[in-house]
């Protein structure tokens, strides 16, 4: 570690971040690449994370919430930006002033977002999403057409300018699923009904990671990339080796080494006894640090160089790893968590130990830990 007192940090590779999306936009030419950066870039940091991107191609941002959306302008992105979570009543008037796309699901949001324009004397950026059987947000299928006339209506009246009709897939990470292709004839079901109204999107959209790598035929113009983007696989044991870099590394000091006698048992409720006499390594993260409580059993530690398992429960500000009689020095280096290329733990094998997905790892990360970011000069 280049900081002898850091206790521990997320290091993000930018160069990684950058190679992925050039990965990315090879593979999902000619379709246009968005690069998600939503939720603080994953847990990457979002705006370092969008220029690292931009530098490797992306066409596009695409960010959950307005305040997400003008960070990223403040920070100087003038590029396409599409913005998709709002509620009743939110004020769109930055936003469209700062050309983001905004989506709208009702005609409620299609006149919230007409009256914005009106105030700043801008045309509005609008992509219209369908709900083609997620069922979170998006038209309902009977609510498409007259919400599709409704927005024609207020591009008639020049308040707003429909870029993008949109949806979201269900099962993309089962490439052997029935509803990709259910969702896939609905969404072309409801473009056809767009235009039918007389709109002309600029893109249509319905791709995530596993999607834009695994079925070509739902690329259209424009491929939304998060997961992948951070060198994470979105779809497990489908996916073609690509080359992605996993861009997160979480490490640190330990911060104690002590014996432990066999019968004694380990962290809250003893829910670990050693079976023998052991050591044991204080890893000074827990779920403070964002680090799942269900980790353990299952998840194991980098440390001086070998893999340890976790012992006991996770506790708010430390864990506890099984060092299984080594002695290494208090100090020495931990890895949580990387790209695996040293041995060290993946975020796929801490999400496998504690039942849940990589995105939730890395984007839980955080709390006390420090964030540093390496490489990301322009090339």
């Amino acid at each position: 570690m280049t900081d002898p007192v850091a206790r521990a940090e997320i290091v993000v590779d930018l160069d990684a971040i950058t190679h992925n999306a050039e990965v990315l936009r090879a593979v999902v030419a000619p379709a246009a690449l968005m690069a998600v950066v939503k939720a603080d870039g994953y847990g990457h940091g979002m705006c370092e994370v969008a220029r690292a991107a931009r530098r490797g191609g992306a066409d596009w941002l695409g960010v959950a919430t307005l305040d997400e959306a003008m960070t990223l302008r403040r920070d100087g992105d003038t590029g396409r930006l599409m913005c998709w979570l709002t509620v009743p009543g939110e004020r769109y008037d930055d936003a469209v002033r700062a050309e983001v796309d905004l989506s709208a699901y009702s005609t409620r949001a299609l006149d919230e977002i007409a009256r914005a324009a009106d105030r700043v004397g801008r045309v509005a950026r609008v992509q219209l999403k369908i709900d083609t059987g997620l069922s979170r947000g998006g038209a309902l299928r009977t609510d498409w057409p007259a919400l599709t006339e409704h927005a024609r209506r207020l591009e008639r009246e020049g308040r707003i300018r429909v870029t993008g009709i949109w949806s979201h897939l269900v099962s993309s990470d089962d490439p052997d699923s029935p509803v990709n292709e259910v969702q896939e004839v609905a969404f072309l079901e409801a473009v056809a009904v767009a235009e039918a109204a007389g709109l002309a999107p600029e893109v249509r959209h319905l791709a995530n990671s596993a999607a834009a790598v695994l079925r070509p035929s739902v690329r259209f113009d424009l491929v939304r990339c998060g997961i992948a983007l951070y060198g994470l696989d979105p779809a497990p044991g489908h996916l073609p080796e690509l080359g992605l870099v996993p861009a997160m590394t979480v490490r640190g000091r330990v911060a104690m080494v002590k014996p432990v006698p066999a019968g004694a048992g380990v962290s809250y409720g003893h829910a670990w006894t050693a079976e023998h006499d052991t050591t044991l390594a204080l890893i000074p993260v827990g779920y403070g640090e964002g680090i799942p409580r269900a980790a353990s059993p299952g998840a194991e530690v980098q440390v001086a160089g070998r893999r340890r398992p976790l012992r006991g429960r996770v506790c708010m500000d430390q864990l506890l790893v099984d060092l299984e009689g080594d002695l290494p020095e208090e100090g020495t280096e931990f890895v949580l968590l990387g790209p695996g290329n040293q041995g060290e733990p993946t975020a796929q094998e801490w999400a496998e130990a504690c039942d849940t997905i990589s995105y939730e790892i890395v984007t839980r990360l955080g709390g006390r830990l420090a964030r540093r970011h390496v490489g990301g000069q322009p090339r």
